[in-house]
């Protein structure tokens, strides 16, 4: 601003003297004179107001592409550590907002090397199918379930229990009741009273419990009914019961 200014007083200048210089009338000398005058003071004044950029501005960081270069077991393990499904009092060390960015980033990663025809072993399925079910779309949930199957296909026995977690989450999102109990929503009437804890609060409605025989959820490693209600009940209390959010003898 203050280069354009002086570039335009010394125009301006320029033009009151080759005014000046002709032999113009004296009414016409005054009106040139002054309407110089006037424009160059409303330039310096416009100069001195214009807004600049602070001194203390900060330029905003780019913000890291998390899954950058990550194989999928790194995303898995990244993803783990920050779920709050496995953190005290199920608050994750990071907002919701960054724990759905990076959990965006690692799932465009994951479609990426499906997409490249890649050659992924079971365990890669069972690990992009977690990173999918804690997603927020339907579509999430519906791809994670597709990943979970095919993990099993491979032989993964560990990934039963996520293929019938993703079908009830599914299930849900679409306004359908779940049908293996592996799902704990929140109950919003209740949780809106309870602060603090995020474990609190909890029911598995939607949830038609007689869709299904225990013999089937247990073949899919989903405890039994009994097993359920001491889940629900222990999530109420405040505590995440990992140990038994499975059947017994079977892993996740």
């Amino acid at each position: 601003m203050v280069g354009l200014s002086c570039g335009l007083i010394w125009t301006f200048q320029r033009v009151q003297i080759r005014h000046l210089k002709a032999e113009q009338p004296p009414f016409l000398e005054c009106w040139y004179s002054c309407a110089v005058k006037k424009t160059l003071l409303f330039i310096l004044l416009a100069a001195a107001t214009a807004p600049g950029l602070p001194q203390n501005a900060s330029v905003q960081k780019p913000v890291p592409d998390v899954a950058a270069g990550r194989s999928i077991h790194q995303m898995f393990e990244d993803d783990q550590s920050e779920v709050p499904a496995n953190m005290p009092n199920g608050v994750s060390p990071i907002t919701y907002e960054e724990f759905s960015r990076r959990r965006q980033l690692r799932c465009a990663r994951i479609q990426l090397l499906l997409d490249s025809g890649l050659t992924l072993s079971a365990q890669d399925f069972h690990d992009a199918a977690y990173l999918f079910q804690h997603g927020e779309t339907a579509d999430d949930y519906l791809m994670a379930h597709i990943l979970a199957v095919e993990a099993v296909i491979r032989g993964d026995q560990t990934s039963k229990w996520i293929a019938a977690s993703t079908l009830d989450r599914y299930l849900q999102i679409i306004h359908r009741p779940q049908v293996f109990g592996t799902q704990y929503p929140r109950d919003e009437k209740a949780y809106e009273q309870i602060k603090g804890n995020n474990f609190q609060g909890r029911t598995q409605n939607p949830f038609d419990d007689k869709f299904l025989p225990n013999a089937v959820r247990l073949d899919f490693c989903v405890p039994s009914l009994e097993q359920q209600k001491k889940n629900l009940a222990s999530l109420n209390a405040g505590a995440y019961p990992d140990a038994t959010m499975v059947a017994p003898g079977c892993k996740r």
